[in-house]
């Protein structure tokens, strides 16, 4: 680590000399030894190189993105020209040549802040040795030794021996209980950033190799950071663990603002604008107005998420237009009122229960159905037995006709011989 750090020796006088401006600062305020004048002034550093990386950022979002998007592309052309090396990554050049994408553009702000990381080890290894470096003379480096964070000096590493920590005027049980506790909280940080990446901004309609290389690597870093942080001095973990917390409360926002397509988190960014619509009856901010003009510019290559949104403001009397607001529609109000109607006149899927409480009114009704057969079959042949007492004659003839023609269809039983 230490031959690394030299090879950035040249950063190590303005890293140095800005820890010193801040220094001043808080110095000032929380008095020039004390660890918070010193840890606050690291802080700083950590935050003022982040803020002038906020556009290698952006384009690493950008990037990340465009290459989750054109992983399917990827995966056809690996799988069209498998025997091809040379043409496959001839292929894969000029797909990214195509849709301006760069693979390496998010690793840009990993590469970008690595000279200031191992300048700031550089730093606090020579303060450490007690060797002056940079801008900090014989006074800033005995104040910066007697410096302790929560009683671990910021020059200390976990590996230290207990004679190194005894020099720096610590204890070696507080050194290791301060740095394994910066060091899990460093790793855990790492974990979180890079879960709610996969959780949240993914689209899971799509699985590629690229997702389940992020999967494996959201386990890795935390590891190797973790195995590194035992050799790192206590300045460099508040370093680190700085930066992980600012990245992830970056991509927090850029998740909560500008969600990939068809993602957990657009689901959930284009709820919040409906319902922004719906409170205001407009789109508030340009942001969210450039979302609804994407969404109108894909026509009918929106995801589902974004035709439910769609349908949502449909239901409100509204459209989305080309210019990212929203204006008041009849057509949208009857193509809403039409599917609804549609939705309503599909029967409903009936319960057991109600299946089974149908079959017994059905075998209620035919047998009430039955008794009634039986009962004018009855009334027949009571008439029946009433015309055959009637004198004989036409009247006769007739009723003997009536019950004939009330007696029960199909073959009859033959007469006696002796009633012929």
């Amino acid at each position: 680590m230490d031959t690394i750090a030299s090879l950035f020796s040249f950063i190590t006088w303005p890293v140095s000399w800005v820890i010193v401006q801040f220094h001043k600062l808080y110095g000032a305020i929380f008095g020039p030894d004390t660890g918070w004048a010193w840890g606050l002034s690291i802080v700083s550093l950590v935050v003022l190189i982040r803020i002038c990386l906020i556009p290698l950022f952006v384009k690493q979002i950008k990037s990340t993105r465009n290459m989750q998007l054109l992983q399917p592309k990827m995966k056809a052309i690996q799988e069209r020209y498998k025997s091809d090396k040379q043409r496959q990554s001839e292929e894969m050049m000029k797909l990214y040549k195509e849709t301006g994408t760069n693979p390496l553009s998010s690793c840009l702000p990993i590469l970008a802040q690595s000279p200031f990381f191992f300048a700031l080890y550089h730093v606090l290894s020579a303060i450490a040795s007690n060797k002056k470096i940079g801008v900090i003379d014989q006074s800033l480096l005995d104040s910066a030794r007697q410096a302790h964070i929560f009683g671990a000096p910021l020059a200390a590493k976990f590996m230290d021996s207990a004679e190194k920590v005894d020099a720096l005027g610590a204890s070696l049980t507080d050194v290791r209980v301060v740095t394994a506790i910066m060091i899990v909280m460093m790793s855990a940080s790492q974990f979180f950033t890079q879960r709610q990446l996969m959780t949240k901004n993914v689209d899971l309609t799509v699985k590629t190799p690229y997702m389940q290389q992020q999967k494996m690597l959201m386990y890795i870093f935390p590891l190797i950071f973790a195995v590194m942080g035992i050799n790192f001095p206590v300045g460099v973990l508040v370093y680190w663990l700085t930066t992980n917390v600012w990245t992830m409360g970056q991509q927090m926002y850029v998740i909560n603002q500008n969600p990939t397509p068809g993602s957990k988190a657009q689901e959930q960014y284009l709820g919040r604008l409906l319902k922004s619509v719906t409170a205001h009856g407009e789109v508030r901010g340009r942001t969210r107005r450039n979302t609804v003009k994407r969404i109108v510019a894909k026509g009918p290559d929106r995801n589902d998420i974004e035709r439910k949104f769609v349908v949502g403001l449909a239901k409100l009397g509204l459209a989305p237009q080309e210019d990212g607001t929203v204006a008041k529609s009849d057509t949208a109000v009857a193509e809403a009122e039409g599917s609804a109607a549609q939705r309503r006149q599909q029967p409903k899927r009936q319960t057991k229960s109600q299946r089974q409480t149908g079959a017994t009114h059905q075998g209620g009704a035919k047998d009430g159905d039955s008794d009634e057969s039986e009962s004018k079959t009855s009334l027949q042949k009571s008439t029946a037995r009433d015309d055959k007492s009637k004198p004989a004659g036409k009247s006769a003839s007739g009723s003997s006709r009536q019950a004939k023609s009330g007696q029960r269809k199909g073959p009859q039983r033959p007469k006696h011989p002796s009633k012929k």
